[in-house]
């Protein structure tokens, strides 16, 4: 497989999902920039459970090929890419880039929201967060456990207090529904699904330490806390990622090319 090269601030294109081809720091400037123009901003992080969920879930890809900004989450990915024949940059993971646009928040007065977790969590979360970010405006914040009959509730709470960074810290497929369908009503600048991170920085879940991060191994750290309730998933979803990695391999079929963005499935 001939070698792709991919622009610096492109974007590959793989199995189902284009991905922005950027380091950390050209994230976070993406970031700000959005949020000092005032043009809306959305970003997805994408690890390979992702990345077989979209080959299913039709309104998962439609909120991906509304995002602006589509980085790759998971070691794993950037790994699938290399194999493919291209190269991604690095690795973006959700929670680092959180922590970052925190930093910036701290810094330049950016108005912060964070929806998502139990309420409990979240609060243990949020004392957290202003002990290490204490100059930040936590303009407001919701746990993620509402019906869908309160959407539109939620949204207009978020809407009346006019958050620069809105942080969605629910479940797949969940916070990526309300990313695409939803996040449009709040009128925010900024917003971006960061999944199980209140629950790390709340101390209810522990990260993989950094070296099982570059080994690609979080997965498996998460597994050894939760092995009854993430075997089957975590061997359902690796045994199809492998399997729609491997056809991409030797079939040559729409693997990975530099190109537009693609609400496809594998064929």
């Amino acid at each position: 497989m001939s070698r792709i090269r991919v622009p610096a601030g492109g974007k590959l294109q793989m199995l189902g999902a284009t991905i922005d081809a950027l380091t950390m720091e050209q994230a976070v400037e993406r970031c700000e920039l959005a949020i000092e123009s005032g043009q809306p901003l959305r970003q997805m992080s994408v690890n390979t459970a992702k990345l077989v969920a979209l080959q299913d879930d039709a309104a998962m890809r439609e909120a991906m090929a509304g995002c602006g900004l589509v980085t790759a989450d998971g070691q794993g990915v950037v790994w699938a890419a290399r194999l493919l024949g291209a190269r991604l940059p690095q690795r973006v993971a959700g929670i680092d880039l959180m922590h970052r646009l925190l930093g910036v928040a701290n810094e330049k007065g950016y108005r912060v929201y964070i929806l998502g977790a139990r309420r409990e969590v979240l609060d243990v979360a949020l004392k957290r967060i202003r002990n290490r970010y204490p100059q930040l405006i936590l303009i407001g914040s919701r746990d993620g456990y509402f019906e869908p009959s309160e959407t539109a509730d939620v949204c207009e709470e978020i809407r009346a207090v006019r958050p620069d960074i809105l942080f969605i810290a629910m479940s797949s497929p969940k916070k990526e529904h309300f990313l695409g369908e939803c996040v449009s009503e709040t009128e925010v600048p900024f917003a971006m699904g960061v999944g199980g991170a209140v629950d790390i920085i709340a101390g209810l879940t522990r990260r993989a330490p950094p070296l099982l991060q570059r080994l690609g191994l979080e997965w498996a750290y998460r597994l050894a806390q939760e092995p009854r309730r993430l075997a089957p998933r975590y061997l359902s979803t690796n045994v199809r990622f492998a399997w729609m990695l491997l056809r991409a391999l030797f079939t040559g079929h729409a693997s990975a090319v530099a190109g537009e963005a693609s609400d496809g499935r594998i064929a």
